[in-house]
């Protein structure tokens, strides 16, 4: 799909490609699709030429999602390098380690991924954003305008690009997790990376001369390969909402915390990177959402399953459904009821280590007779309680009511080596409080013996790009509320 990318964007060289907005909300071109392959064409040749890259060197990327980083992207393909992916969510001890492992032939970063390593360490790190000095990790080259204290630019010393490498091989890494003592980083290859981008365009079936909104490199080539303009969502709640409205873009993609704070939408709307209830599914159609599907995505194979909201909704067992396998996507069940996934987009390996076809998910889960994936937590978030497993994941989703943004249930250490189960639920705006504890009492006694030992109503800690809830911080907040 990336050798088609690059036909439509020559073939298609004065439409616009990627969209910006303004403050008020108003449509701005930030890149042109013939703008995108001249560059991609410019940095093929300065990375080969001027930096001496070939297939299957290492390329770190520091450079904020956009037409730089998706021609930077392209460039990579072209000559067969791998890209590593540098989060500056991270940490910079836990990053330096992980390129220990990968080692970059050469780091490509932007003028602000250079300033959160350098003169503006110390904004960025209230943002918990924080790099190591990049040349730390190996040479840089800045992409992009340069500003004081920036590498050197991306050499260009003339010459075309080199043909496009014909072969399969490593195509990006994405570090996932671990310790800086032993960091874990997922590897695709070429044809994993081609299976994902074929997977989304199935799934979304984004249409010629639509816009598109959301920031993801698997929305972004899919969608500008059909020929649709993908709008990048602006960061502030506010600000995303007037795009949202001036826009009326035809397909949206954004993670669950972009989407709750939308009161408009048009066209059919995706979510995932992070869980979503039935009710923010349902609360996207009541803004005008004409279809609201939550998408089952993992790191190692993106996307895995997923659901639309009127089979959400009308899902009345224990857990969390997450639809049917999507084409190609096989799963079973381990020994303890962990889900595991395989299918051609799946990851190649961890690198470090031997290829493994199966995806790991540490999700437990269950089939149902139509086939059908039902989450029911994580495997680690197990809460022990009076010698019982409870596994939160099983009852969460009926804690969603209309007035909840978010509920988790999490375990606080009781001082005898027991776990008291407590529920942090997150009220919406506006909610009555009183009627919302009226209104719980209903789920909290369908729970059995998993009904919880207390339940906090307030705001639950986020954590990661994704935003995701964090469990620990949940569990240390609920722990400093039962002290008081």
């Amino acid at each position: 799909m990336l050798d088609h990318l690059t036909r439509v964007l020559r073939d298609g060289a004065d439409r616009p490609a990627v969209l910006g907005c303004t403050r008020s909300g108003a449509v701005r071109v930030r890149a042109r699709c013939g703008e995108i392959a001249d560059l991609a064409d410019a940095y093929a040749a300065a990375l080969h030429h001027g930096h001496g890259l070939a297939a299957g060197d290492t390329l770190g990327v520091a450079v904020r999602p956009g037409p730089r980083a998706l021609a930077l992207m392209l460039a990579a393909h072209r000559l067969g390098l791998r890209a590593a992916v540098l989060d500056p969510s991270a940490g910079p001890d836990v990053l330096l380690a992980r390129l220990e492992l990968a080692r970059p032939a050469l780091v490509v970063a932007d003028a602000a991924a250079q300033a959160v390593a350098g003169w503006a360490r110390g904004l960025a790190r209230r943002a918990s954003l924080e790099l190591p000095r990049l040349d730390a990790l190996g040479p840089v080259a800045t992409a992009g305008p340069r500003r004081p204290g920036c590498a050197p630019a991306l050499r260009t010393p003339g010459g075309r690009p080199p043909a496009p490498y014909d072969g399969d091989g490593d195509a990006v890494i994405v570090f996932t997790s671990g310790t800086t003592s032993a960091p874990r980083a997922v590897v695709h290859t070429r044809a994993s990376v081609a299976a994902g981008m074929r997977a989304v365009a199935g799934l979304v079936r984004p249409q010629a001369g639509q816009a598109v909104l959301g920031g993801t490199f698997f929305v972004l080539v899919p969608s500008l390969a059909a020929g649709a303009t993908v709008a990048l969502p602006a960061r502030s709640p506010k600000v995303l909402g007037r795009q949202v409205r001036r826009l009326a873009p035809a397909e949206t993609y954004l993670t669950p915390p972009q989407l709750r704070g939308l009161d408009q939408l048009t066209g059919r709307v995706w979510t995932g990177s992070a869980p979503a209830s039935a009710g923010l599914l349902r609360r996207a159609k009541q803004a005008g959402a004409t279809e609201a599907w939550g998408v089952y995505a993992l790191t190692e194979l993106f996307p895995a399953a997923a659901v639309e909201e009127a089979d959400k909704s009308a899902f009345d067992a224990d857990g969390d459904l997450l639809g049917h396998p999507l084409p190609g996507v096989t799963a079973r069940l381990a020994d303890g009821g962990e889900l595991l996934l395989a299918g051609a987009a799946a990851r190649d390996r961890y690198l470090g280590e031997r290829p493994d076809p199966w995806v790991r998910t540490g999700d437990r889960a269950s089939l149902d007779p139509d086939g059908r994936i039902v989450l029911a937590g994580r495997c680690k978030d197990m809460v022990l309680r009076r010698a019982e497993n409870i596994y939160p994941g099983l009852y969460e989703p009926s804690l969603h009511l209309p007035d909840v943004e978010l509920a988790l249930l999490v375990g606080v250490p009781a001082g005898d080596g027991d776990e008291r189960l407590v529920a942090l639920v997150q009220p919406r705006r506006g909610a009555d409080r009183h009627r919302l504890r009226a209104d719980l009492e209903r789920p909290l006694a369908r729970m059995g013996s998993a009904r919880p030992d207390a339940v906090l109503l307030g705001d639950i800690p986020l954590a990661g790009r994704s935003r995701k809830p964090d469990r620990a911080a949940a569990a240390r907040l609920c722990a400093r509320e039962l002290a008081r």
